[in-house]
């Protein structure tokens, strides 16, 4: 199970959030890329980097400090934050990410992610981030009605084989993830679709609430191809190096299709 240290961008500096609140910041660097060499020095062979300005004004902001993150470390980046169209996507793209995350624009545009898809293939994701059961968007200001597990059959129908789905009530709290709504998404994406085709995603990263190594071994039990931590690493709760070690020994509970990466 791949562990993804978190970066997340606001005035570009490296801050996390307690359950999405921009009232409720700490700021752990002021330069992300510092961020980024910590983890990499760490052992990390992914980040995930999202923007949160981005997310809130709809496009990326925040470029020039992902720019700096891809120069100061050689492993993958995951980004995600105002990828509103394929267009932005590129931007992201040519700044170096290698993973672009599709979020409040993939709760309703099949089109978009279908073209990104169709242009990017497995270096696009989704990310599904749900209150109670229910999507959020726009920074997770705008709550809509659209339940998770829905929208991720569907955009996984379009071919999308990664999603990162954030429990928003449980994410910077470290009070552990929701691995019953987890376990339910990760079995719903096993087997036939309505359209009948089959299913063959095995990229679901769960996000939100891990605070101790016994939440990577929760989420690893519901069948999660990847987990990612972010404020249990900043606030000194779990050492990174201890958790990539873990999540080295830690398999999904299902078999990772072939020819779909975690």
């Amino acid at each position: 199970m791949i562990v993804y240290p978190a970066i997340d961008i606001r005035d570009g500096r490296c801050v996390r959030l307690v359950e999405g609140d921009f009232g409720r910041e700490t700021v752990f660097f002021d330069d992300p890329a510092a961020a980024a060499r910590r983890w990499h020095a760490a052992g990390a062979t992914w980040l995930h980097v999202v923007d949160l300005d981005a997310a809130r004004s709809g496009a990326p902001v925040n470029v020039d400090a992902v720019r700096r993150i891809r120069a100061a470390v050689p492993i993958p980046i995951q980004y995600g934050g105002g990828l509103r169209t394929l267009a932005d996507v590129e931007t992201m793209i040519a700044a170096g990410i290698d993973r672009a995350v599709l979020g409040s624009a993939a709760v309703h545009d099949d089109d978009l992610v279908a073209a990104a898809v169709a242009r990017y293939g497995d270096r696009v994701a989704v990310g599904l981030d749900a209150r109670d059961g229910l999507l959020a968007a726009g920074g997770w200001l705008a709550q809509t009605r659209v339940p998770a597990l829905d929208r991720a059959l569907g955009v996984v129908a379009l071919g999308v084989r990664h999603l990162v789905v954030t429990d928003i009530r449980r994410d910077g709290t470290g009070q552990g993830p929701n691995v019953a709504a987890l376990g339910e998404m990760v079995a719903a994406l096993v087997g036939p679709l309505s359209n009948g085709a089959e299913t063959t995603s095995a990229g679901v990263i769960a996000s939100g609430g891990v605070g101790s190594l016994s939440h990577l071994e929760a989420v690893a039990a519901t069948g999660a191809a990847g987990v990612i931590v972010g404020t249990a690493i900043y606030d000194g709760r779990v050492d990174l190096a201890e958790a990539l070690a873990l999540g080295g020994t830690l398999s999904p509970d299902r078999d990772v299709p072939s020819g779909v990466s975690p």
